[in-house]
């Protein structure tokens, strides 16, 4: 249920998952491909089946492989990915590729059943000042954890 109010927007997806929806990124104004791999993943946990585009870049599917990993159904061909929705993913030691890819690795992470590791998150940190924080004020259970000289994000859900 979608409600609007006059300062807010509230949503209420419990026990439902989103529907997939088909993505091409484009120069402005058009879909940003800054937001691909985050939609490449809602894609992941959504009911159905969709297309996501790159049509600015080209390698930016480095996400892909981690999320197949934690159960994701995606097949890569070409600049498009066809990804078909599962239920839910399940929590793995993943590793971060780019500042995006970490973002979706992350968030990833917080969806799926278990605890999730994200190693090489320095790329993350280039981008994103303190996201463990900034996620924790709105509720998310991860850290900041340490590993002799590797830093990783621990998600759990």
């Amino acid at each position: 249920a979608v409600m609007v109010g006059e300062q807010e927007i509230l949503l209420d997806m419990t026990h439902k998952r989103p529907r997939a929806v088909n993505v091409r990124t484009a120069p402005f104004p058009g879909f940003p491909t800054d937001m691909q791999a985050q939609f490449l993943l809602l894609n992941a946990i959504a009911e159905g089946t969709a297309t996501v585009t790159e049509s600015i870049f080209e390698n930016r599917f480095m996400h892909v492989q981690e999320l197949q990993r934690m159960g994701a159904d995606i097949d890569l061909k070409g600049n498009t990915a066809i990804i078909r929705g599962v239920p839910h993913l399940s929590a793995a030691q993943v590793m971060a590729t780019d500042l995006r890819a970490s973002a979706c690795l992350v968030l990833a992470g917080l969806v799926a059943q278990g605890q999730t590791v994200v190693d090489r998150i320095y790329h993350i940190d280039r981008g994103y000042d303190c996201i463990e924080e900034k996620l924790a004020q709105c509720g998310a259970d991860i850290c900041r954890v340490s590993d002799g000289s590797q830093r990783r994000l621990a998600a759990v859900r």
